[in-house]
């Protein structure tokens, strides 16, 4: 990852991606993030709890933290225009 994308990396996590700025978008622009997913019986915060330059990646980042991966979707972030 380089480095302007693991400072971003580290300033995303927790935050929802609708409220990253835009260099902070910009950096993470092609990174995979994992998100909760919602279900009418749990309504998480829409938040990033992790982040990779691959899926792989981003998985073993969501079990290092002692999260199930399968309660996370898994998608690619797009630049912001």
């Amino acid at each position: 990852m380089p480095k302007d994308a693991s400072q971003g990396a580290a300033r995303a996590i927790g935050r929802s991606p609708e409220r990253l700025t835009l260099p902070e978008r910009m950096a993470l622009a092609g990174q995979y993030v994992a998100l909760p997913i919602y279900s009418p019986q749990t309504l998480p915060p829409r938040r990033i709890e992790a982040i990779g330059d691959s899926l792989e990646e981003c998985v073993r980042t969501v079990r290092s933290r002692g999260l199930n991966p399968r309660d996370f979707e898994f998608t690619r972030l797009a630049q912001p225009y």
